[in-house]
């Protein structure tokens, strides 16, 4: 949207900073409870001083994301760059790691929400990743209480009551490292305007955070630290370091105070892990295997490519080749270089009857084990009732007298070429593959857009990169004629007949009152719109954050 949209959308336009604070920083839409605090008159000063120096480089470098796009459309395959292979062949590490960052073999993910990140910080992890992003869906009231409620918890004073039974949530004396993780560069914030044009959500998230949070963080002996997502090229991480010199600079901070990590989810960022590494150097401490944004990547980086045609989603497990590849090359290049190297998600949920949880945990240690197995310093959990299944196992890899696997470089193996990170993956393409997509989808997408970006479906947390991956296998299918293993053909028709019906399903799972109450038809427009266009949609947010309440 323009300003001039987003202006009449809201019916008006309005400055929360005080009348002595002069800044090109506009705010659109409704005021919500505590904005005045999170953008006070200092806050915003500093995001209009970031904004000046950094906003104007973004769209360029979304720019270079379409022409590398363009390049491999037409027939240019990923590969490693020539230009910077000084660099991987390079003798150079990071600036180091803090302490209170080294022992991270066990961190759970969730949104900005207050109960979330009192039980997060609480449960038996080493650290939290409060979620700005993919498990967040960014309406303007989320983001600011998100800014709120984490400005408490790094304070020690934040608390909860359950408004349904009155329970109380407080934080624990020793609770996890709080680390935050902002909006990628591809989303913008729609009710912070810079002169006239909407600023990047990330450099909202990561201005606010820091603005309110450095002191008290460096105070207990901790920092500020950042996950980065989205990252496609080294350009857009020396785009982020060069962010971070300018604050430890305008701060008096000493050069390497923020931290970061940044996440390995884009299949054009794992040929550039080593050149990721090095332009953050002063900054960064680990690389992490986002795998189901990676998956989401795979196919729409190749999406012109019918011999790259993925099968069910389910097929495609981290034993696969060009996901084994992938972790296995992003172990050895952060160990290389002094980095940790961060596992994926368990997304699993605990099952209340005995038998089901059994089930479900033996697939939560199958998978940790082989993250560990591989030599991984730590992974990821979406509930807390898998912490102690992952711990175990990491605790058992890493031992009680070291806090990470920095020891395993990974240098017996081969070298990992280009052909292994693009290789495809056999199995089925089913038609209850196809429908459960289908029904994943459709639920989470009604979820998103009513304000809720994490999802229990089906046993499993699910966040935007689930959505992300259904609906672009089926693009995928219809687009390259691809069969089932029934012999049906996927068109463009047959998506619409069984959204239709799967939607109806969904109607009798949930029942007719909750349904009724939702917003299907609205999410079931967006599927069927972004799932059946000639050109691939490049991230469901970006309709979808049309679509959420202001």
């Amino acid at each position: 949207m323009t300003a001039e949209q987003l202006v009449a959308q809201y019916g008006k336009t309005t400055s929360t900073t005080e009348d002595t604070v002069k800044t090109d920083i506009t705010f659109v839409g409704p005021t919500i409870e505590g904005q005045q605090q999170v953008f006070n008159s200092g806050a915003v000063a500093f995001l209009n001083s970031l904004c000046a120096k950094f906003a104007a480089e973004v769209p360029t470098l979304l720019a270079k994301r379409k022409q590398k796009q363009l390049r491999i459309d037409n027939g240019e395959l990923p590969d490693f760059l020539p230009e910077t292979r000084a660099i991987r062949y390079g003798d150079w590490t990071i600036r180091g790691i803090p302490d209170d960052l080294t022992d991270r073999r066990v961190e759970i993910t969730g949104p900005v929400d207050r109960k979330m990140i009192i039980n997060a910080l609480n449960a038996n992890v080493k650290v939290f990743m409060a979620d700005f992003e993919d498990s967040l869906a960014p309406s303007w009231q989320k983001v600011v209480e998100g800014q709120i409620n984490l400005r408490d918890a790094v304070n020690g004073d934040i608390s909860f009551t359950a408004p349904e039974t009155g329970k109380q949530y407080s934080l624990n004396p020793d609770p996890a490292v709080l680390i935050a993780r902002v909006r990628g560069l591809h989303l913008n914030e729609k009710h912070v305007l810079y002169k006239g044009t909407p600023v990047p959500g990330g450099l909202v998230d990561f201005a606010i955070y820091f603005y309110h949070n450095y002191r008290q963080l460096l105070a207990k002996n901790s920092g500020p630290y950042f996950y980065i997502p989205k990252l496609e090229s080294h350009l857009e991480a020396r785009w982020w370091a060069k962010v971070f010199a300018f604050v430890e600079e305008r701060f008096c901070l000493k050069p390497g105070t923020i931290k970061c990590t940044c996440l390995i989810e884009t299949l054009p960022a794992v040929f550039e892990m080593e050149e990721i590494l090095y332009e953050l150097r002063s900054n960064i401490v680990a690389l992490n295997c986002g795998r189901w944004d990676y998956i989401f990547s795979y196919i729409k980086t190749l999406k012109n490519y019918p011999d790259r045609v993925l099968p069910d989603r389910q097929a495609v497990t981290m034993d696969t080749k060009f996901l084994s590849a992938y972790s296995r090359l992003l172990i050895k290049t952060c160990h290389k270089r002094g980095a940790l190297a961060m596992g994926g998600m368990a997304a699993f949920i605990p099952a209340k009857d005995e038998e089901t949880n059994a089930k479900v945990l033996q697939k939560v240690r199958g998978d940790k084990e082989l993250e560990a197995r591989n030599g991984h310093d730590g992974t990821w959990v979406a509930h807390p009732g898998l912490a102690d299944t992952a711990m175990t196992i990491f605790n058992d890899y890493i031992g009680g007298d070291r806090t990470n696997q920095l020891h395993i470089t990974r240098d017996v193996d081969a070298p990992i070429l280009a052909s292994e990170l693009l290789e495809t993956c056999e199995g089925e393409r089913t038609e209850e593959g196809m429908r459960l997509n289908i029904r994943i989808a459709l639920q989470y997408i009604e979820a998103w857009i009513q304000g809720n970006g994490c999802v229990p479906i089906y046993g499993l947390m699910e966040d935007a990169a689930t959505a992300e991956i259904s609906r672009t296998s089926i693009w995928q299918w219809i687009k390259h004629q691809k069969s089932l293993s029934n012999g049906k053909l996927v068109t463009k028709d047959l998506f619409k007949d069984m959204l239709k019906q799967e939607t109806t399903n969904v109607k009798e799972e949930l029942g007719s009152d909750r349904f009724n109450a939702g917003k299907f038809t609205q999410a079931a427009a967006l599927f069927e719109q972004i799932t059946t266009s000639d050109e691939l949609v490049d991230f469901l947010t970006l309709p979808g954050y049309e679509l959420l309440t202001a």
